[in-house]
């Protein structure tokens, strides 16, 4: 088993080694966090279009089969019963008002659904608590070394030196 930066479990890895790690893994999170807000927005379009789609539907059915279905029915309930033409077409304007009704019943479900979603801020919210505990993580004290301390200038006459 390794470490994300291939290194041993159990290893003792540098500094360097460990905020690499730990900036991978923060910019993996941030990317998981990014992608769990796509997927929750696509979702909520998707209940959003498909409430839309409801709406239209109960429209087209009242605009476009009122002149048709209200003659149809109007006649056939006539020729069944015998009652006066008039109360027959309120009787086929009353079916299809009714199945409007239930078109748009279905379109106020879909909506409520995508608006009752809060998968953004959720998300958001997530994010911030992310935040917040890495703001709020100390680092480790670290161990007083006068060995390095004193062996900083010569390094850095060495260094100096190495590059004229």
């Amino acid at each position: 088993m390794s470490a994300p930066d291939g290194s041993p479990v159990g290893a003792e890895r540098s500094i360097g080694q460990l905020f690499a790690s730990a900036t991978t893994e923060l910019s993996a999170l941030v990317h998981d966090e990014i992608a769990l807000a796509k997927a929750q927005l696509k979702q909520d379009v998707k209940r959003g279009a498909t409430s839309g789609g409801a709406f239209t539907g109960a429209g087209a059915v009242l605009v476009f089969s009122l002149p048709m279905l209200n003659f149809a029915l109007a006649y056939g309930i006539r020729t069944w019963s015998d009652w006066n033409l008039a109360i027959c077409f309120l009787l086929s304007f009353a079916a299809n008002v009714l199945v409007a009704a239930v078109l748009a019943l279905i379109g106020v479900t879909f909506a409520k659904k995508a608006k009752k979603s809060q998968g953004p801020q959720k998300v958001a919210a997530s994010m911030k608590e992310t935040a917040g505990v890495l703001q709020n993580a100390k680092p480790h004290p670290r161990p007083e070394h006068p060995a390095i301390e004193d062996r900083a200038p010569a390094a850095i006459e060495a260094v100096a030196r190495s590059s004229s």
